[in-house]
Protein backbone atom coordinates (compact mmCIF):
# COMPACT_ATOMS: atom_id res chain seq x y z
CA UNK A 1 0.00 0.00 0.00
CA UNK A 2 1.35 3.40 -0.97
CA UNK A 3 1.22 6.35 1.41
CA UNK A 4 1.66 9.55 -0.56
CA UNK A 5 2.07 13.26 -0.12
CA UNK A 6 0.49 15.16 -3.01
CA UNK A 7 1.27 18.87 -3.02
CA UNK A 8 -1.31 21.08 -4.66
CA UNK A 9 -3.77 18.25 -4.09
CA UNK A 10 -6.92 20.23 -3.42
CA UNK A 11 -7.92 20.67 -7.07
CA UNK A 12 -7.07 19.89 -10.68
CA UNK A 13 -4.34 17.38 -11.43
CA UNK A 14 -3.33 17.03 -7.78
CA UNK A 15 -6.85 16.19 -6.68
CA UNK A 16 -7.14 13.61 -9.46
CA UNK A 17 -3.84 12.04 -8.38
CA UNK A 18 -4.95 11.91 -4.75
CA UNK A 19 -8.24 10.31 -5.77
CA UNK A 20 -6.42 7.72 -7.90
CA UNK A 21 -4.04 6.78 -5.07
CA UNK A 22 -6.98 6.30 -2.71
CA UNK A 23 -8.76 4.25 -5.37
CA UNK A 24 -5.66 2.10 -5.58
CA UNK A 25 -5.96 1.32 -1.87
CA UNK A 26 -3.40 3.84 -0.66
CA UNK A 27 -3.36 6.69 1.82
CA UNK A 28 -2.79 10.33 0.96
CA UNK A 29 -1.87 13.66 2.50
CA UNK A 30 -2.79 16.61 0.31
CA UNK A 31 -1.66 20.22 0.53
CA UNK A 32 -2.90 23.56 -0.69
CA UNK A 33 -2.57 27.20 0.26
CA UNK A 34 -6.31 27.72 0.86
CA UNK A 35 -7.34 26.03 4.12
CA UNK A 36 -11.05 25.94 3.26
CA UNK A 37 -10.33 24.37 -0.13
CA UNK A 38 -8.04 21.76 1.44
CA UNK A 39 -10.64 20.85 4.06
CA UNK A 40 -13.35 20.56 1.42
CA UNK A 41 -11.14 18.33 -0.74
CA UNK A 42 -10.28 16.08 2.22
CA UNK A 43 -13.96 15.71 3.07
CA UNK A 44 -14.83 14.88 -0.54
CA UNK A 45 -11.99 12.37 -0.91
CA UNK A 46 -12.83 10.72 2.41
CA UNK A 47 -16.43 10.29 1.31
CA UNK A 48 -15.40 8.76 -2.00
CA UNK A 49 -12.91 6.43 -0.33
CA UNK A 50 -15.37 5.44 2.37
CA UNK A 51 -12.57 5.63 4.92
CA UNK A 52 -11.65 9.04 6.38
CA UNK A 53 -8.61 7.49 8.09
CA UNK A 54 -6.86 7.20 4.72
CA UNK A 55 -6.86 10.89 3.79
CA UNK A 56 -5.71 14.09 5.44
CA UNK A 57 -4.65 17.59 4.45
CA UNK A 58 -2.37 20.44 5.45
CA UNK A 59 -2.76 24.08 4.44
CA UNK A 60 0.73 25.32 3.57
CA UNK A 61 2.85 26.98 0.91
CA UNK A 62 5.67 24.89 -0.57
CA UNK A 63 7.75 28.06 -0.95
CA UNK A 64 8.09 28.27 2.83
CA UNK A 65 10.51 25.74 4.27
CA UNK A 66 8.95 25.77 7.79
CA UNK A 67 5.65 24.80 6.19
CA UNK A 68 7.35 21.89 4.45
CA UNK A 69 8.73 20.74 7.81
CA UNK A 70 5.21 20.83 9.25
CA UNK A 71 3.94 18.82 6.27
CA UNK A 72 6.51 16.10 6.81
CA UNK A 73 5.96 15.84 10.56
CA UNK A 74 2.17 15.88 10.20
CA UNK A 75 2.30 13.11 7.61
CA UNK A 76 4.45 11.03 9.93
CA UNK A 77 2.11 11.73 12.83
CA UNK A 78 -1.00 10.82 10.85
CA UNK A 79 0.27 7.85 8.84
CA UNK A 80 3.54 6.82 10.46
CA UNK A 81 5.50 7.78 7.36
CA UNK A 82 5.17 7.79 3.58
CA UNK A 83 6.81 6.23 0.54
CA UNK A 84 5.63 8.52 -2.27
CA UNK A 85 6.06 12.25 -2.80
CA UNK A 86 4.17 13.82 -5.70
CA UNK A 87 5.40 17.36 -6.36
CA UNK A 88 2.38 18.80 -8.11
CA UNK A 89 1.93 22.31 -6.68
CA UNK A 90 2.37 24.82 -9.47
CA UNK A 91 1.42 28.31 -10.60
CA UNK A 92 1.80 30.38 -13.72
CA UNK A 93 2.25 34.04 -14.62
CA UNK A 94 1.80 34.38 -18.35
CA UNK A 95 3.19 37.81 -19.13
CA UNK A 96 6.02 39.17 -21.25
CA UNK A 97 9.34 39.67 -19.46
CA UNK A 98 9.24 43.46 -19.89
CA UNK A 99 5.92 43.54 -18.02
CA UNK A 100 6.75 40.89 -15.42
CA UNK A 101 6.93 41.98 -11.79
CA UNK A 102 9.44 40.71 -9.25
CA UNK A 103 6.55 39.02 -7.46
CA UNK A 104 5.44 37.25 -10.67
CA UNK A 105 8.91 35.77 -11.09
CA UNK A 106 9.46 34.77 -7.48
CA UNK A 107 5.97 33.30 -7.14
CA UNK A 108 6.33 31.07 -10.20
CA UNK A 109 9.94 29.96 -9.72
CA UNK A 110 9.48 29.68 -5.96
CA UNK A 111 6.46 27.41 -6.27
CA UNK A 112 7.36 25.38 -9.33
CA UNK A 113 11.04 24.82 -8.60
CA UNK A 114 12.19 25.91 -5.13
CA UNK A 115 9.14 24.28 -3.56
CA UNK A 116 10.04 21.00 -5.24
CA UNK A 117 13.56 21.32 -3.86
CA UNK A 118 12.29 21.94 -0.32
CA UNK A 119 9.86 19.01 -0.42
CA UNK A 120 12.25 16.60 -2.11
CA UNK A 121 15.14 17.41 0.22
CA UNK A 122 12.92 16.90 3.26
CA UNK A 123 11.54 13.64 1.85
CA UNK A 124 14.83 11.94 0.94
CA UNK A 125 15.98 10.90 4.44
CA UNK A 126 12.46 9.72 5.26
CA UNK A 127 12.26 7.66 2.09
CA UNK A 128 15.67 6.17 2.81
CA UNK A 129 14.44 5.21 6.27
CA UNK A 130 11.37 3.61 4.70
CA UNK A 131 13.61 1.50 2.45
CA UNK A 132 12.87 3.44 -0.70
CA UNK A 133 9.97 4.93 -2.59
CA UNK A 134 9.08 7.44 -5.28
CA UNK A 135 9.52 11.13 -5.96
CA UNK A 136 7.28 12.08 -8.88
CA UNK A 137 7.20 15.67 -10.10
CA UNK A 138 4.58 17.09 -12.43
CA UNK A 139 6.35 19.35 -14.92
CA UNK A 140 5.05 20.34 -18.36
CA UNK A 141 5.88 20.06 -22.02
CA UNK A 142 6.34 23.82 -21.71
CA UNK A 143 9.66 22.96 -20.08
CA UNK A 144 10.81 21.79 -23.52
CA UNK A 145 8.70 24.05 -25.74
CA UNK A 146 8.88 27.74 -24.87
CA UNK A 147 6.21 30.24 -25.90
CA UNK A 148 5.71 34.00 -25.82
CA UNK A 149 4.56 35.18 -22.42
CA UNK A 150 5.75 32.02 -20.71
CA UNK A 151 9.30 32.94 -19.71
CA UNK A 152 8.90 32.38 -15.97
CA UNK A 153 6.67 29.32 -16.32
CA UNK A 154 8.76 27.65 -19.03
CA UNK A 155 12.00 28.38 -17.18
CA UNK A 156 10.61 26.92 -13.95
CA UNK A 157 9.43 23.75 -15.67
CA UNK A 158 12.69 23.35 -17.61
CA UNK A 159 14.51 23.68 -14.30
CA UNK A 160 12.18 21.12 -12.72
CA UNK A 161 12.95 18.62 -15.49
CA UNK A 162 16.71 19.11 -15.03
CA UNK A 163 16.37 18.95 -11.24
CA UNK A 164 14.47 15.66 -11.48
CA UNK A 165 16.95 14.09 -13.90
CA UNK A 166 19.84 14.98 -11.61
CA UNK A 167 18.06 13.85 -8.46
CA UNK A 168 17.19 10.56 -10.13
CA UNK A 169 20.89 9.80 -10.54
CA UNK A 170 21.68 10.84 -6.97
CA UNK A 171 19.22 8.56 -5.16
CA UNK A 172 18.66 5.60 -7.48
CA UNK A 173 20.94 3.37 -5.36
CA UNK A 174 18.89 4.21 -2.27
CA UNK A 175 15.88 2.48 -3.85
CA UNK A 176 14.29 5.87 -4.45
CA UNK A 177 12.93 6.16 -7.96
CA UNK A 178 12.52 9.66 -9.39
CA UNK A 179 10.28 10.44 -12.34
CA UNK A 180 9.13 13.63 -13.98
CA UNK A 181 5.78 13.68 -15.80
CA UNK A 182 5.42 16.26 -18.56
CA UNK A 183 1.79 16.84 -19.58
CA UNK A 184 0.71 18.96 -22.48
CA UNK A 185 -2.52 20.97 -22.35
CA UNK A 186 -4.76 19.81 -19.49
CA UNK A 187 -8.35 20.96 -19.01
CA UNK A 188 -8.20 22.48 -15.52
CA UNK A 189 -8.82 25.90 -13.99
CA UNK A 190 -5.05 26.48 -13.96
CA UNK A 191 -4.07 29.78 -15.60
CA UNK A 192 -3.30 29.26 -19.27
CA UNK A 193 -1.43 31.24 -21.87
CA UNK A 194 -3.69 33.78 -23.57
CA UNK A 195 -5.82 32.16 -26.24
CA UNK A 196 -4.81 28.62 -25.34
CA UNK A 197 -8.38 27.36 -25.11
CA UNK A 198 -9.38 29.05 -28.31
CA UNK A 199 -12.86 29.24 -29.74
CA UNK A 200 -13.07 25.46 -30.20
CA UNK A 201 -13.40 24.78 -26.47
CA UNK A 202 -11.37 22.33 -24.42
CA UNK A 203 -12.65 18.91 -25.45
CA UNK A 204 -9.33 18.18 -27.18
CA UNK A 205 -7.31 18.66 -23.99
CA UNK A 206 -6.10 16.05 -21.55
CA UNK A 207 -8.13 15.53 -18.39
CA UNK A 208 -6.58 15.50 -14.91
CA UNK A 209 -7.46 11.80 -14.67
CA UNK A 210 -5.18 11.13 -17.66
CA UNK A 211 -2.20 12.45 -15.73
CA UNK A 212 -3.29 10.57 -12.60
CA UNK A 213 -3.29 7.32 -14.58
CA UNK A 214 0.34 7.91 -15.49
CA UNK A 215 1.24 8.36 -11.82
CA UNK A 216 -0.53 5.13 -10.82
CA UNK A 217 1.17 3.27 -13.66
CA UNK A 218 4.55 4.50 -12.40
CA UNK A 219 3.82 3.28 -8.88
CA UNK A 220 3.05 -0.18 -10.27
CA UNK A 221 6.22 -0.49 -12.34
CA UNK A 222 8.43 -3.39 -11.22
CA UNK A 223 11.38 -2.39 -9.06
CA UNK A 224 13.85 -3.16 -11.86
CA UNK A 225 12.43 -0.46 -14.14
CA UNK A 226 12.46 3.31 -13.97
CA UNK A 227 10.48 5.39 -16.47
CA UNK A 228 12.38 8.50 -15.44
CA UNK A 229 10.68 10.93 -17.84
CA UNK A 230 7.16 10.60 -19.21
CA UNK A 231 5.64 12.89 -21.84
CA UNK A 232 1.85 12.89 -22.22
CA UNK A 233 -0.01 15.07 -24.68
CA UNK A 234 -3.49 15.24 -26.21
CA UNK A 235 -3.98 12.65 -28.95
CA UNK A 236 -5.26 15.46 -31.18
CA UNK A 237 -4.86 19.24 -31.06
CA UNK A 238 -7.71 21.71 -31.23
CA UNK A 239 -9.31 22.09 -34.64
Amino acid sequence: MHTAIVTGGSRGIGLAIARAILGDGGRVMITGRDRARVEAAVQSLAGEAGDPARVAGVAMDVRERPGVDVLMSETERRFGGFNVLVNNAGVGAFVNVADMTDDDWHRVVGTNLTGVFFCSRAAIPRLKQAGGGWIISIASLAGRNAFVGGAAYCASKAGLIAFSESLMQEVRFDNIRVSVVMPGSVDTDFSSPPGSAGSSGTSWKLRPDDVAEVVIALLHHPARSLPSKVEIRPAKTKG
